[in-house]
This record gives C-alpha cells, structure tokens and sequence, in this order.
C-alpha cells in the first residue's frame, strides 16, 4: 500500500508552513494508525500559537469542520454516512478531517465482521467519474483508497444519475459529505447541512468546508503535508476532465521577452509552464482553467 502522489513541486520547494513530517508515511499503516496520526497532526495545529492571520483563520475554519463533522457523526450511524471523493484538494481536505472526527469518537477499531480481512466499513465513498478523466486523478483516487482504506463506488454518468445509482445500491445512505466551497458554483446560499433540491435522489448535503477560502485549503493541505495530486503542481486549480479542464492561466509563468496572444496562449513552439496551484491567491480565479 503506497502514500498518495505528493505534488511534484513539494521536495524542492521551502514552505515555511509544513509540519515536521509528511501526514501519510510512505510505510503502510492501519486504519486505526492512519486516523491517529492524522488526528495528532490536526490537534498540534490547533495547538500552535501564531500572529499569522492567515493560520489563524485556518484554525477557527478546522474548528468549525471538525464540530460540523462530529455533528453529521451524531445524526448519523456510519452506515447512513458517505463521502463524495474525486481526489480533488476540497474533498481531500474533508476527507482527512473526518478521519480526524472518527478517531476522536472512538469508530477506527475493527468490527468483529471485519477485522480478520482488514477492512473498515466506516469510510464509505462515492466516486463520480469525469467522461474524461484524468490519469493522474484516477491514480490519485486508487492511492488514496489504499492509503485510508476508502471503500469506493465509482460512477461515469451525470451526477443526478450518479447519485441515483448510488442510494439504490447503498440504501442506508442518508447523508453524503460533500466538498463544495461558497466560491463554487450553485455553493454561495448553502449552509452545512441542505437537503437534496426538488428532482434529485434524496438525501442530507453536508458541507463541513463551505466556508473555507482557496488559500485556505492550500494552507491546510501543506502545513500538514498532505499528498495530493500532481496536477496542482502543473497549475491546474480546478479539476474537471481533459476536455474541459487546463493549467490556470493566471498562474502561467511568462519568461521575459515573449510574446503572448490575446487569449494567453504563448506564440512559438516552446512548451507553456505554470506555476503550482497553492501559489494562486483569488478565489474568482481558481476555474479560470475551466471551461466549464
């Protein structure tokens, strides 16, 4: 069982946020293993003390998750509980807090239907598959299933249907943690707990991560170096599918002396090069490499 991609950028950049080890050793470890050291890691961040405004900020954000997290576990059995997963830097985010919840609440031991084979129930996940995925997040998704022992249903249609399919194959589902930000589309009115809208397969939206900013994320993510997927380092922001989704051009790095055209795409054959994606600062433009 291998740790999940660390972005490519990680060894040779100095983060002056990172924590002393990366969250996810390279040596395999337990399900209840994972989610201590994870839970350890989150409660020494918590712990720092720190004028920068920025961690600060992340701190109370963490709070916030955690409580919202340990709520969702109170409402729910863990049967009745899933996580929406794409590998994608939000979704990971909360995938680790919860870990953190789970141990904290006592639910990373072995059930006596499971413990001779090593699986653990709890970490039910749905995976809704681009048309057109990526190599590098399906590597990322298969790494991470092994690395926190994800049990992972995957689905390559539209996400109603996707969703549909999904509470019919697993009817104890009730609530679905899910990544979404404020920033992101149809995410400005959401509050952490939000019904299924009219016409979609029903169930609880939780959004432990609604109010977290785009630097937020990245702050988190490598003050506890967190692996990730290798296109963040290659200036993608957003993940989509490769038709619809590119290196962020306001991270594009411009030697100087060359010429670009009106839509940012450099002139002659030499090879575009972006600078990694926890670099971007403005959450208005983290989709400017959508286009959708």
């Amino acid at each position: 069982m291998s740790a999940p991609f660390v972005g490519e950028n990680s060894s040779n950049h100095v983060d002056q946020y990172a924590a002393p080890s990366p969250l996810v050793p390279e040596s395999p470890l337990s399900f209840p293993d994972v989610c201590a050291r994870i839970h350890g890691r989150i409660s020494a961040f918590l712990a720092e003390k720190t004028e920068e405004q920025n961690l600060r900020s992340v701190q109370e954000q963490t709070r916030v998750s955690l409580r919202v997290i340990s709520e969702a576990l109170d409402r729910y059995s863990l049967p009745e509980i899933s996580i929406s997963y794409n590998g994608g830097k939000d979704c990971l985010v909360l995938l680790i807090l919860y870990l953190s919840v789970l141990h904290t609440k006592g639910l990373t031991r072995s059930t006596t239907n499971n413990v001779s084979n090593g699986h653990h129930e709890p970490i039910q996940c749905v995976y809704i598959q681009s048309p057109h995925p990526f190599v590098e997040v399906e590597d990322f998704v298969a790494s991470s299933v092994a690395t926190y022992s994800i049990s992972l249903d995957s689905y390559a249609k539209p996400m109603k249907a996707a969703f549909t399919d999904y509470l019919h194959d697993k009817p104890s589902v009730k609530a679905i943690f899910v990544g979404t930000r404020r920033t992101d589309p149809h995410g400005a009115d959401l509050t952490h707990f939000d019904p299924t809208d009219h016409g979609w397969p029903k169930f609880m939206r939780v959004h432990p991560v609604i109010d977290w900013h785009y630097v937020d994320i990245w702050t988190f993510i490598r003050h506890l170096k967190i692996p990730y997927c290798v296109l963040y380092d290659r200036g993608y922001t957003s993940l989509g599918g490769t038709t619809d989704t590119h290196p962020n051009p306001a991270l594009l790095r411009q030697p100087p002396g060359d010429k670009r055209t009106e839509n940012g795409v450099q002139n002659g054959t030499s090879t575009l090069k972006f600078r990694p994606a926890y670099e971007l600062v403005e959450d208005q433009e983290e989709r400017l490499g959508r286009d959708n």
